[in-house]
């Protein structure tokens, strides 16, 4: 909390699936906020968000700003509904944390952006993997040098089929993810994407896709995602030419391989030899939590927002080009984000 702040900010959440039940136990519980409300369509939902709780459950989000006016609402509802609640919500004068993607469309995501430009408010996106302090680490030492040029970076998120999600396919779920956090980590953008994408699972999206990233930089990202993997794995490696990070999100690891060669000699790196291997201590925190703090002080604080609606929506154009380039079978440049 912003020093100098006295009273809590006035929390809700709005959409209490099993990500959204998340946000609404860990604004409970968060110093500097009050969760004031709750809501959802299910009775049975609302009961379980507000048991043992001093927080109120509604229908609906009029019901919730008239009866407790949020200064900060959580929306965790499905990607097709993120638009006109964050709108609702927004034109009420609150400031919103929304669940990646940013919306559904482009166009969607940039009304949403408009909205609280327009309203004076926050709007910050949860692209919560940027907040694992694996990453954190990681963020600071390639900042610091340490590896040198960053030559390719490798995620690899995949798991057993979601069947909560219906409305968007892989690529729209889990590929802004690892999108976001390269951009995040190189301070670049992307040029251009190629992908291959299938529908193995009867839906009506894909389930399964691998992609190429080409940063203007020249650094390379390869994506392998799915929902076909009987086991959940969620890695990222970041190849330098120094050696190569590997960071494990769920175990918060970060362990670096170093490349013998270039340690040992100096000027151009022409060789590569395996070398020690060294495993950092991490410091293990719940990324929500450490999200939800970032977005309170941000808010307290008059902004900006950690995540940025401009981040959410260049992810969000990354991942229309993958789906397109899947589509097409060819390159495809990635859509250039001005707000």
């Amino acid at each position: 909390m912003m020093e100098g702040q006295e009273k809590p900010l006035r929390a809700a959440v709005i959409g209490l699936g099993s990500m959204g039940a998340n946000h609404a136990r860990v604004l409970a519980d968060t110093r500097g906020i009050e969760l004031v409300g709750v809501v959802d369509t299910d009775p049975v939902r609302i009961a379980a968000a507000t048991s043992g709780r001093v927080t109120r459950g509604f229908a609906t989000v009029d019901e919730l700003f008239q009866a407790v006016s949020p200064v900060l609402v959580s929306i965790v509802v499905p990607t097709l509904l993120h638009e006109s609640v964050a709108l609702d919500v927004i034109s009420r004068g609150a400031s919103v944390l929304v669940e990646k993607p940013i919306a559904a469309t482009l166009g969607e995501g940039r009304r949403i952006a408009s909205a609280a430009a327009a309203r004076g408010v926050i709007v910050s996106v949860g692209h919560i993997e940027r907040f694992n302090p694996a990453i954190q680490e990681l963020k600071r030492r390639l900042a610091d040098g340490q590896g040198g040029r960053v030559l390719q970076l490798r995620a690899r998120r995949v798991g057993p089929f979601p069947h909560r999600i219906r409305d968007v396919g892989v690529i729209h779920d889990l590929a802004p993810h690892d999108i976001d956090i390269m951009r995040y980590l190189l301070g670049d953008d992307i040029d251009w994407v190629f992908a291959d994408a299938r529908r193995h699972i009867n839906t009506d999206n894909e389930d399964m896709f691998a992609g190429i990233l080409r940063f203007g930089s020249g650094a390379m990202g390869l994506l392998d995602i799915n929902w076909l993997t009987p086991m959940k794995e969620r890695s990222l490696s970041v190849l330098c030419e120094r050696g190569m990070f590997v960071v494990d999100y769920a175990a918060q690891s970060l362990g670096f391989y170093e490349n013998f060669a270039a340690v040992a000699r100096d000027g151009a790196i022409a060789s590569v030899t395996e070398g020690p291997m060294t495993r950092y201590p991490i410091a293990n925190r719940e990324p929500l939590r450490a999200e939800i703090e970032a977005v309170r002080d941000a808010v307290a604080s008059g902004g900006p927002a950690p995540v940025t609606a401009h981040d959410g929506l260049v992810a969000l154009a990354v991942s229309e080009a993958l789906v397109r380039s899947s589509e097409s079978g060819s390159t495809v440049h990635v859509e250039a984000i001005d707000l």
